[in-house]
């Protein structure tokens, strides 16, 4: 009884303790002139306690408690210190506006212990998922092939505490952007969810997923993108960024509705990707001077041709690098805007109110010596493109056909007068991306007999001679190729790939061109006049890149027809 009634006492003088440094903290906001909280009685907002890091609001003795917007609420023990005072310019700086509220020791205490229960990422409702500078670095030197993002996850799901999901999605983004991956891929089954990453192109198994914990992160990932937590029987789509070293890195979302759940694709939009100089796409010298020739023209069109993922963005914001310069007006007509390109207009359209058509015809009028159509897709869009290059401007645009020849017949078909595309298309190119080699670990071996037949068959239709290296004796069909390391190095993070490089075919336009076009030709028409132009197909540049070692044939068999 008497040990019961110690810890009675203890408990009660301990009460007693903590309202009278409540009544001290709230006689002091008075004469501070500052509002006085109890943060025993307010829930503490996590995504606002964690704009401050925990060892500078301990070392301030202030904590971030609420957040509304731009406007905070920050708890202080003692307003006037010069150390509270400039965390508070700090996050002025950041362009908030915090106000502050006087607290006492054992509400800081509350507000300090809920930093256990925070991972190393920053999300807010705003769409920003934010992964400070020590969390990024300790993932980016941890991750170095997917079985490392296989472990951490593993890890992760383990917790079982209330921030795993946060610490998984952080994992599964970082992971993307240390492997360089395109597309974040999670597949339900019937009894998990896969996760696979696109890396240079190919979808690669990652780990499975327990239904419950994708459950909790789909359910994260949606609040983040600004789609609908409620509705899981419908297509969705949303964008959401995340912060990574002081840079925003975009993340397109997307969700359809599936037989076991809902799967969801995200596409990382790293600027980095896409910042890819005109001289690194991977053209041949000879095709990229001409290139370079019609784009420097006043005036005229330049087509990109191929399926989706061929590279076509990428091609055409490095053409209007290459055109960006003082004293040229250039816009962008988009869907969506996936990179922002500085001193350039970029416009967005939608599918009802503000179509490629209607933006392109308002970009007329802005004075424009430059446009990019981002697609053309219907024959309205096709006839102002082509009025607009016959009228004093340089237009590059998008096609979804095979091949460059196929570019003919198909603005044929979408309405384009025959008679008017001679003068105003510069140049139809097609492309296709192809995996890189890793020069630290690929093999090379003499051309088996069924390679010597591919390869030395399209070696040898090359019209201009000179683009063959001297080193392949294509008459004997004796040659080297290179193969991928199956287990791969370091270097490639053990695929045997390291990014990827185009291979292109271009036609220009010139009087044999001009002549077939009148008698609306078909591609097979346009290639045969177009060959006396010397520039390869995109067979012929895959089998000297594979000749060159960038790529293997094996690899080129997988992106185009080898016949």
């Amino acid at each position: 009884m008497v040990v019961f009634a110690d810890a009675e006492q203890e408990k009660r003088v301990d009460f007693l303790k903590k309202r009278e440094e409540e009544s001290l903290a709230q006689m002091l906001s008075h004469k501070y002139g500052v509002e006085y909280v109890d943060l025993s009685l307010v829930a503490i907002n996590t995504d606002a306690l964690r704009l401050v890091p925990e060892a500078e609001a301990r070392e301030t003795e202030a904590a971030v408690f609420g957040m509304v917007g731009k406007r905070l609420s920050v708890a202080a023990r003692a307003p006037e210190n010069p150390k509270v005072k400039a965390l508070l310019a700090g996050l002025v700086e950041r362009g908030f506006t915090p106000n502050v509220f006087m607290v006492s020791q054992e509400s800081l205490k509350r507000a300090f212990s809920r930093y256990a229960d925070l991972s190393y990422a920053t999300e807010s409702h705003a769409g920003v998922f934010s992964l400070t500078p020590a969390a990024i670095e300790e993932l980016l030197a941890a991750i170095k092939t997917t079985d490392d993002i296989k472990k951490l996850i593993g890890e992760a799901v383990s917790m079982q505490r209330t921030y795993r999901v946060t610490r998984i999605l952080e994992v599964v983004l970082a992971g993307g952007l240390a492997l360089s991956a395109s597309d974040i891929h999670f597949e339900p089954q019937e009894a998990s969810v896969r996760l696979r990453y696109r890396l240079d192109g190919i979808l690669v198994d990652v780990l499975d997923l327990d239904q419950e914990t994708y459950r909790l992160a789909l359910s994260r990932l949606k609040l983040l993108s600004g789609m609908k937590l409620n509705i899981t029987n419908l297509a969705q789509d949303g964008r959401f960024s995340i912060k990574v070293r002081g840079e925003e890195i975009e993340i397109r979302a997307s969700i359809l509705p599936d037989n076991y759940a809902e799967t969801m694709v995200m596409r990382l939009l790293n600027p980095a990707s896409i910042a890819v100089q005109f001289d690194e796409l991977g053209i041949a010298p000879k095709l990229r001077e001409r290139i370079e020739k019609e784009i420097a023209k006043p005036n005229g069109m330049v087509l990109t041709t191929g399926p989706t993922g061929a590279g076509k963005t990428t091609t055409l914001y490095a053409f209007l690098r290459k055109v960006n310069v003082p004293g040229t007006k250039i816009i962008t007509i988009e869907d969506p805007v996936e990179y922002h390109l500085q001193g350039i207009v970029q416009t967005q359209v939608d599918k009802k109110n503000y179509t490629f058509a209607l933006a392109l015809r308002e970009a007329l009028r802005q004075d424009p010596d430059v446009i990019m159509v981002g697609e053309i897709r219907d024959g309205e869009v096709a006839e102002t493109a082509i009025n607009a290059a016959l009228t004093g401007h340089l237009v590059f645009s998008t096609l979804h056909t095979n091949d460059a020849a196929g570019s003919f017949p198909r603005l044929i078909d979408l309405g384009v007068s025959e008679k008017v595309l001679s003068s105003a298309i510069n140049a139809a190119m097609a492309q296709r991306l192809v995996r890189k080699l890793c020069p630290a670990c690929r093999t090379s071996r003499p051309a088996s007999a069924p390679e010597q037949e591919i390869v030395g068959r399209h070696l040898a239709s090359i019209v201009d001679r000179s683009l063959v290296p001297a080193s392949a004796n294509v008459n004997q069909k004796e040659f080297t190729v290179y193969d991928a390391k199956p287990e791969g190095c370091p270097e490639c993070h053990g695929r045997g790939y390291r990014g990827r490089v185009g291979i292109f075919e271009c036609i220009f336009m010139d009087a044999k061109i001009e002549e077939v076009l009148r008698t609306k030709p078909s591609g097979r028409e346009v290639l045969a006049a177009a060959r006396p132009q010397g520039f390869p197909t995109m067979q012929e540049d895959g089998a000297l890149k594979v000749l060159l070692g960038i790529t293997s044939l094996e690899e080129l068999s997988r992106v185009v027809d080898l016949g």
